[in-house]
């Protein structure tokens, strides 16, 4: 399993493949659907005026996800109350809903890795190809033990999307996913895709 450390350099990217399995260890960020829509629509397509510390989190997020890592998931989180904020359950969800904002986030950002589950479209492909990136898949049903690789929560930002959809800031030690989509234009989820429909073909044929 290959070691690789948050942010990521264009050299590291470059040299992973479809089925490389890696073991991510740095600073990753969390952020779902609300996340996506709000960066997308306030800052890269800019259809919507900041409001509210818009513009101070993402000053904030800039440094981050500059050679960095989003994750999809929406953490169950314990110490709420007392904001010494802890990851009980930190799953991957499934990143197609992502597909329509992803590739520009990507790019708009210069992020570098995807974690998620369940692949992603021709869109975030190609960003991957350009920025360059790629698309990690994490273990599906292996929630509270992905959880185990986040050492620390480092903060919080957009908390009033809730829990789940908020950006929370991670430093993740070992934590284990295995190279989907690469930068060359590898994707395992395109080649299952087609394989399954073809299967399809013959059986209804």
């Amino acid at each position: 399993m290959r070691q690789i450390t948050i942010p990521i350099s264009d050299e590291v990217i470059r040299s992973l493949n479809v089925g490389d399995p890696v073991s991510l260890n740095g600073i990753m960020v969390t952020g779902r659907d609300a996340v996506h829509k709000w960066l997308v629509e306030t800052f890269i397509y800019k259809t919507r005026p900041p409001q509210g510390d818009d513009l101070e989190v993402y000053e904030a997020l800039k440094p981050l996800l500059n050679g960095g890592v989003i994750y999809h998931c929406g953490p169950v989180v314990a110490g709420l109350d007392t904001k010494e904020y802890r990851f009980v359950a930190a799953g991957p969800t499934t990143s197609s809903r992502e597909e329509p904002y992803q590739g520009d986030v990507m790019r708009h950002f210069n992020l570098k890795g995807v974690v998620g589950k369940g692949g992603m479209g021709a869109k975030t492909l190609q960003a991957c190809q350009e920025v360059p990136g790629v698309y990690f898949h994490a273990i599906g049903g292996a929630a509270s033990w992905i959880a185990q690789s986040v050492q620390r929560v480092l903060g919080v930002y957009k908390l009033e999307f809730g829990v789940p959809e908020a950006l929370w800031v991670i430093e993740v030690k070992d934590f284990p996913a295995v190279v989907t989509m690469d930068a060359h234009g590898q994707s395992q989820h395109a080649v299952i895709e087609a394989h399954s429909k073809q299967v399809l073909e013959q059986l209804i044929g």
